[in-house]
């Protein structure tokens, strides 16, 4: 699994105009399933997530996670994270999961992200989504189960 990880003032997902989740102050997930991908890349994943230490301390140093400051958390799919354009002008899509497999880890992360007691929305998969969110500091991480980068 792939995701980009922003820390944000607050963060909203609009599909057809219509609110399909809303954060305040928290994290913005991008969340890329891999067609290798299996259960244990979503639980590493979260537990990666959760336990970044991205958000300020009373010193302002990077020293707290989202658990630390009950920060909200966005989860959107974006299976563009598998896009490889390192050939050609048009990205190649044949590492990101199919359709199926990549719906059912993409809703097991969020079962997953919700088990933390945090406030969790989404995005709708597969959908069009217009995403907003306001990225403070700018803090963005890029992470990889399979540890690629």
């Amino acid at each position: 699994m792939r995701a980009v990880v922003q820390r944000t003032r607050g963060c909203s997902v609009r599909v057809d105009g219509r609110l399909t989740g809303a954060t305040d102050q928290g994290l913005l997930v991008y969340l890329g399933v891999g067609r290798n991908d299996t259960d244990r890349d979503a639980q590493a994943l979260r537990d990666k997530v959760l336990n970044l230490r991205i958000f300020p301390d009373e010193a302002g140093k990077m020293n707290l996670s989202v658990l630390d400051t009950r920060g909200g958390i966005m989860v959107v799919s974006q299976f563009t994270l598998y896009g490889d354009a390192r050939e050609g002008r048009r990205p190649s899509y044949a590492q990101a999961a199919d359709p199926q497999k990549a719906r059912a880890l993409y809703e097991l992360a969020l079962q997953l992200f919700t088990r933390s007691g945090l406030a969790v929305a989404s995005g709708e998969f597969q959908a069009k989504m217009e995403v907003i969110s306001t990225n403070v500091g700018p803090i963005t991480i890029l992470l990889d189960t399979e540890k690629r980068f």
